[in-house]
């Protein structure tokens, strides 16, 4: 068994992925590849590969679960077996149950629920390989499955993590530092409307470092927003490009 480093920010300044503390990780996105949804992303945030399938709106069922004045937003978040170094149990748990509805709380205030009564949809998201900050990859994935779906939306939701690593504030916590770090502060944000929908702390901060990490966490959520953006125009143009040959 592999001994955890003491250091997790070198002399240099740089993390062990040779990042400085204000760096995010790589983030790659694909919206529109699953032809059976109605929606899909899929989201290389670091090591994490995130697939995100939204279904709906249809009529809600069992029909006891049905809303006379909106719609209901289900989301299962799901870890394969695979996607940790430990086989994990195929088995939903407990962890992940307490994700599915973080996730749902975070998307629902962008989501028009009134315009759909009596309807449901489905956000499923499947964690293929996880490296740390899943939660937030996930919210960023399924907000994008949402959106090529149709679902009439306020704005995008984008999520980041901001966290205390060898006492100072880094951005974008990897699994490691997640594991071995003072405290871990997820934020998922609407940029374009300066909401934040979803706001959690683990760990042990002052005021000072507490708003610190969130404000470095919504500056990486802008980031990550224009990349949003960018993979749904690119979804489209290709569309547009198919019509034409057509």
């Amino acid at each position: 068994m592999n001994e955890k480093p003491k250091k997790l920010i070198n002399t240099k300044g740089l993390r062990l992925d040779g990042r400085k503390p204000n760096e995010l990780r790589s983030v790659k996105i694909d919206v529109g590849i699953l032809p059976n949804a109605d929606g899909s992303a899929y989201i290389e945030h670091g090591k994490n590969k995130i697939l995100a399938g939204a279904f709906g709106p249809r009529e809600m069922h069992p029909k006891h679960l049905q809303q006379a004045d909106r719609m209901v937003l289900r989301c299962r978040y799901h870890m394969a077996p695979f996607s940790v170094p430990e086989r994990k149990s195929p088995a939903p748990s407990r962890r992940e149950n307490e994700l599915s509805k973080v996730i749902r709380d975070a998307l629902l205030p962008a989501v028009f629920i009134e315009n759909y009564p009596r309807t449901g949809v489905d956000v499923f998201i499947e964690v293929l390989q996880a490296d740390g900050g899943t939660r937030c990859a996930s919210i960023t994935a399924a907000s994008l499955a949402l959106a090529d779906a149709g679902i009439p939306m306020r704005d995008l939701v984008v999520a980041c993590a901001a966290g205390k690593v060898d006492n100072k504030i880094a951005l974008d916590l990897m699994d490691i530092e997640d594991k071995i770090g003072t405290a871990d502060v997820p934020v998922a944000y609407m940029p374009n409307l300066n909401a934040i929908t979803l706001l959690q702390m683990d760990g042990k901060l002052s005021l000072k470092e507490f708003e610190n990490a969130v404000e470095i966490a919504t500056g990486g959520c802008k980031q990550i927003y224009e990349i949003q953006k960018e993979a749904l125009k690119k979804k489209y143009e290709i569309i547009e490009q198919e019509e034409e040959v057509e």
